[in-house]
């Protein structure tokens, strides 16, 4: 009873762990998916250009790219659960702020404030998880991560379709203050990676962390396995040192997943579907309900991909989702192109493949992409170098938030969304040629055979 009893004990901490863990990008689904249907009062109450909307918007991407190039550097010296706690502040400090911006300057400052943690989650969350799940669970609870930032985008269309009636968008924005003052409180009880606290030379806390997760047995062989990593790694890292074969062939990999699903389009979708849905004939209510409806199906196919990462890998959830993302994108051209002939039809045609695309997306690159850089990055450089690949993500990312709306205009929606499909084909070839599969085996053997043999496809 009492082994039983202790077994059980050690499920609900590690759920806590895992949950709090992710927590913060909940946080940041939540404020990058608010911001859509708020512009839309936003901007009549503060007379915004469409510089201003583009700025009001992209503002917090550019704090994003700022916070993953230094937080993965402070997660290396300071620990991922200091940084995590740090950026609970960073969104309570930032919803408060937005929410009571009393002019467009301090509303766009406010969102940059809240991109600084928004990057910080998209890199320490991710490293944090990895490096407390258990191999052979570790895709599934690292893509936790995903899950919980497609629930807060699903939150935040939720919260948009509520509150749209009354134009409340100070409260659309501030009512993000409630999960941040969560995430302050229970991560502040839960415990540091046992890989960090290897890598500053505190073996009985380490010891102490996988107690949690590990029976005894396995505890000493985990440890070894750290060890022996540390030891084959404990050189100076330089910026030379990144271009030595082993470590350039998975920076272009690592570089290529960052890029590839933002410059297929997918945030065309996740910021504007509400104007691109406008432009095919819905109405302003019936697109903010059909945002809704794409944010469920988004959530939906996450749970699937979680449940698939670890059974059929990485590397073949990516070229099954880029097909369909592909695809979808030539459909929604080519009815865009025929809307003469298919008539009524045509708005509905051009849902259902925008949700296509969405879904093909959330079944692999919005669960993969992460969790794979972390997995091939090397451990003593793990949260370091993923920072910086990941700024080639929020980069891209801010490109598209910027320039969008540009480009739909000058262009129409039918040649973007041709551009988004060609983009893809690419990307399937990519993958198919570079991107290793890694399901399953522990990030020291990983990192083990990149050093003894090219990377293998």
């Amino acid at each position: 009873m009492f082994q039983v009893s202790a077994i059980n004990t050690k499920k609900k901490n590690n759920l806590l762990i895992y949950l709090f863990g992710a927590l913060a990008d909940l946080l940041f689904g939540y404020d990058v998916g608010v911001i859509g249907v708020a512009l839309l009062f936003i901007k009549h109450d503060m007379q915004l250009t469409p510089i201003l909307q583009g700025l009001v918007v992209s503002s917090l991407l550019i704090g994003a790219m700022i916070g993953v190039a230094s937080c993965g550097v402070l997660s290396d010296r300071f620990g991922r659960r200091r940084i995590i706690l740090l950026t609970g502040f960073i969104f309570s400090f930032g919803a408060i702020g937005t929410a009571l911006s009393p002019s467009v300057v301090v509303l766009i400052l406010f969102r940059f404030i809240m991109g600084l943690g928004v990057g910080a989650a998209s890199v320490v969350v991710t490293v944090y998880l990895a490096e407390m799940a258990p191999s052979e669970k570790r895709g599934a609870l690292t893509s936790l991560n995903q899950f919980m930032v497609v629930v807060g985008i699903l939150v935040a269309y939720l919260v948009d379709y509520g509150l749209a009636p009354f134009g409340a968008w100070r409260l659309m924005l501030g009512i993000g203050l409630i999960p941040s003052v969560i995430l302050l409180i229970g991560m502040y009880f839960q415990p540091e990676t046992p890989r960090w606290l290897m890598k500053k030379g505190m073996e009985k806390e380490a010891r102490e962390v996988l107690g949690r997760f590990l029976e005894d047995s396995s505890i000493e062989k985990e440890i070894e396995e750290i060890k022996l990593i540390q030891k084959t790694g404990t050189e100076k890292v330089g910026v030379g040192e990144l271009f030595v074969p082993w470590l350039r062939r998975i920076l272009i990999v690592a570089v290529g997943i960052a890029v590839f699903p933002q410059i297929m389009g997918i945030n065309s979708i996740i910021y504007y579907a509400p104007t691109i849905l406008t432009k095919v004939g819905f109405g302003k209510m019936a697109a903010i309900l059909a945002n809704v409806g794409i944010g469920t199906i988004n959530v939906l196919v996450t749970l699937v991909a979680i449940r698939l990462i670890d059974r059929i890998g990485r590397k073949k959830l990516l070229l099954l989702g880029t097909t369909g993302m592909a695809l979808s994108m030539f459909i929604v051209s080519f009815a865009f192109f025929n809307a003469r002939i298919a008539g009524g039809a045509t708005s509905w045609i051009i849902l259902l493949f925008m949700t296509t695309y969405v879904a093909s997306f959330g079944v692999s690159w919005g669960t993969v992409v992460r969790v794979l850089i972390s997995e091939i990055l090397p451990l003593r450089i793990r949260g370091s170098v993923m920072g910086y690949v990941l700024v080639f993500n929020w980069g891209f990312n801010f490109l598209i938030g910027m320039f969008f709306p540009i480009f739909l205009n000058a262009l129409g929606l039918g040649k973007v969304f041709i551009v988004f499909g060609v983009i893809g084909i690419g990307a399937f070839f990519f993958v198919r040629k570079l991107v290793p599969e890694t399901k399953q085996r522990s990030l020291e053997e990983i990192e083990v055979e990149f050093r003894g043999s090219s990377l293998t496809v």
